[in-house]
């Protein structure tokens, strides 16, 4: 049986990656972590934030499955998940498929508008 392009994401798994997406410090966090893993004092340092208030936003990033902990002795560096962020944008596909449908139809009647208005312009000369 083929999946619709959403069934094995689930509600909850959804909610959580938007709810994380939403908060621009959590967004320039993980576009932080483009570049590479991170500590949590490097990841506090662009941001006029304590060091607890950027540890509740890495756990709220920690629960959607966008970033993971790893180990390096002493230092707890965090890194990109991206599988979360591919999982949305396969969701958000149909979307756009279904926006680029609508888009095409509307063209179409455009050009069969503009057709009709020539037609007629030309038989009233």
């Amino acid at each position: 049986m083929q999946l619709t392009s959403y069934e094995w994401l689930t509600p909850d798994r959804l909610d959580a990656t938007f709810a994380a997406l939403a908060d621009p410090t959590r967004r320039a966090i993980l576009a932080r972590l483009m570049a590479g893993e991170a500590s949590v004092t490097e990841l506090a340092e662009p941001f006029e934030m304590t060091q607890p208030a950027i540890s509740k936003h890495l756990k709220v990033l920690e629960r959607a499955g966008l970033i993971s902990r790893g180990r390096d002795a002493q230092r707890r560096p965090r890194r990109l998940e991206a599988r979360p962020l591919a999982e949305v944008t396969h969701w958000l596909e149909n979307y756009r498929r279904f926006w680029e449908g609508q888009y095409q139809r509307l063209d179409t009647l455009l050009d069969a508008m503009k057709a009709d208005a020539k037609r007629r312009r030309r038989t009233h000369r």
